[in-house]
C-alpha cells in the first residue's frame, strides 16, 4: 500500500466577521468670557448634545450632493433642557446669532468650530447655545447643542465658544 498525505487548506472569510465599526459622533463645548480689556473672567467646558440633525448632515456630507448644510452660525440662549430631537434653541437671545469665526479639519477626524460673541452681542444670563446652518436667528436647523450653568455677559465683554465635533 502507498501512503498518501494530503493537505487541505480552507479559508473561510465573511464580510465583518469578528469586526465590528461602531461610528460614534462626541461632541464638546468650551466657553471663554472676556472683559472688556481682554482678561478672562471665566472658562469652562462640558459636553455637549448633536443632535439627530446633526447626526443626518454629518452622514449627508458623503453624498456627491450634500442635502443638509454644514454649521456655519452659533445663537445663544436663556433657556435650557433642549435634546437631541430639537432644532431651535429653548429661548434664543435676539441678535445673538453670528458666524463661525473659523471651521477646521485636524489630521484626525476632529471638526473644531470657533464662534465669538462680540460686545454688545448676545449680551445677559447665557445658559445654552448651539449652531445652526443658517443665518436666521430662531430658525432651523441646529447641529450641537449645549445647556450649561449660566454665564453672565455684560455688555463689554466678549464669549468665545469652541465646539469639537469628534468621529470616532
Amino acid at each position: 500500500m502507498e501512503s498518501q498525505l494530503s493537505i487541505i487548506d480552507k479559508v473561510y472569510m465573511d464580510v465583518g466577521k469578528g469586526f465590528r465599526d461602531d461610528l460614534r459622533l462626541n461632541g464638546n463645548f468650551k466657553a471663554e468670557l472676556f472683559d472688556g480689556f481682554g482678561n478672562l473672567k471665566e472658562q469652562r467646558e462640558i459636553h455637549n448634545t448633536v443632535t439627530v440633525l446633526g447626526h443626518k448632515m454629518a452622514a449627508d456630507q458623503i453624498l456627491a450632493s450634500p442635502a443638509v448644510v454644514t454649521p456655519g452660525w452659533m445663537e445663544v440662549g436663556t433657556g435650557t433642557g433642549q435634546d437631541a430631537d430639537d432644532s431651535v434653541l429653548a429661548a434664543y437671545i435676539s441678535g445673538s446669532r453670528t458666524a463661525l469665526d473659523s471651521k477646521t479639519r485636524g489630521s484626525d477626524a476632529i471638526i473644531t468650530m470657533v464662534c465669538t460673541l462680540p460686545a454688545g452681542t448676545g449680551t445677559g444670563a447665557i445658559t445654552e447655545a448651539g449652531t445652526f446652518n443658517v443665518d436666521t436667528e430662531n430658525f432651523t436647523d441646529m447641529i450641537m447643542y449645549s445647556s450649561f450653568s449660566v454665564i453672565n455677559k455684560a455688555a463689554g465683554d466678549s464669549l468665545v465658544i469652541t465646539w469639537t465635533l469628534t468621529f470616532a
